[in-house]
């Protein structure tokens, strides 16, 4: 198995005798260690007007991320396209490949937060069409040596083209979240590799990378099993009051994110907020647990078919320590 680390970081707001960038610096030496400690991957959210400080200049900070280290490639979990002007996105992605030498996981969705796109001012009921018509701009932008020009619904452009070149050819390998069974068909026919969230059961996970495999095979694609990366939020605990404390925080956190996503109908159709809002869902989408006990869920979800796992350590670096020391050498036969 492969594993690769996932989440964000927080920037606290307060006087002159706050540091509102010490968790930021404290993410960026996180990913550092992370690297020593034999993870393939990083993957940074995006997301905007949370009151909590949720990492919003994504590629920003990856830049800084990826000036400190040397192998961790450096991935979006993911960039939202319908906010962002295409065509400077192009630009900023290749920079950051180019410096990275070739690093650059280029992970997009069309957003799924209500809240987010209200503060944008862009109706969500108009996130595919730009989605897909950013994509388009961007695949253009990034493999066109001579200028061109652009005329959608949403973007005009007049003889550009977009320097620098990529570092990868013909641009940074493309992931999408997914998690309904018409978007994971989507990735499939975009030829992009499947980001699936930290919150699906395990067996629900199994049926979803099924899927994708059957979807590839039949647009005559190589199925990798590397090209799906499942993300899980993982907390060495040892003792029983420890594991309810971990699952209670990652519910309330579940909470207030589906307050800020959920749409004035309550009629938001994102997968991820279909999921049972309980304890027992809560635990059966994580990590939680002995290392031996992480290890079993770890076997379990080898055997539905997930050989690429995203780590969300709430327990921070110690976790990654243990994780690293205890459980993750059982899994080295295929390579990390």
């Amino acid at each position: 198995m492969r594993f690769g680390i996932f989440g964000s970081a927080q920037a606290r707001r307060g006087g002159p005798d706050v540091d509102s960038g010490a968790g930021f610096k404290d993410f960026v030496e996180y990913n550092i260690e992370a690297e020593s400690l034999g993870f393939h991957s990083s993957f940074l959210v995006e997301h905007h007007f949370t009151g909590f400080g949720q990492v919003s200049a994504t590629l920003n900070l990856l830049t800084w991320v990826g000036a400190r280290t040397t192998t961790l490639r450096l991935g979006t979990a993911v960039i939202t396209l319908p906010w962002h002007n295409p065509v400077l996105l192009a630009e900023q992605t290749a920079t950051i490949d180019l410096m990275s030498g070739g690093r650059l996981d280029f992970g997009i969705g069309q957003g799924y937060r209500h809240n987010e796109f209200a503060g944008f001012g862009i109706p969500m009921d108009e996130a595919d069409e730009r989605f897909e018509e950013s994509l388009a701009v961007l695949r253009k932008a990034w493999t066109s040596d001579t200028p061109w020009s652009h005329r959608g619904k949403y973007w005009r452009f007049d003889n550009v083209v977009v320097e620098p070149p990529t570092a990868q050819k013909p641009h940074p390998p493309l992931w999408m979240g997914g998690g309904r069974a018409a978007s994971i068909k989507r990735v499939a026919e975009h030829g992009c590799n499947l980001l699936l969230d930290q919150f699906a059961p395990i067996e629900q996970i199994g049926e979803r990378i099924g899927l994708f495999k059957a979807e590839c095979e039949a647009r005559g694609r190589r199925f990798d099993p590397m090209s799906v990366a499942v993300t899980r939020s993982i907390n060495v605990v040892t003792t029983a009051a420890e594991r309810a404390k971990a699952l209670e925080a990652r519910l309330a956190a579940r909470r207030r994110v589906a307050q800020l996503a959920q749409t004035p109908d309550g009629q938001n159709p994102s997968s991820i907020l279909s999921y049972a809002d309980t304890l027992e869902a809560s635990e059966a989408g994580a990590l939680y647990g002995t290392p031996d006990e992480i290890a079993a869920k770890l076997e379990t979800l080898r055997a539905v078919g997930a050989e690429y796992v995203l780590l969300n350590s709430t327990g921070g670096a110690a976790t990654l320590r243990r994780f690293a020391a205890e459980v993750a050498p059982a899994f080295a036969s295929t390579g990390r």
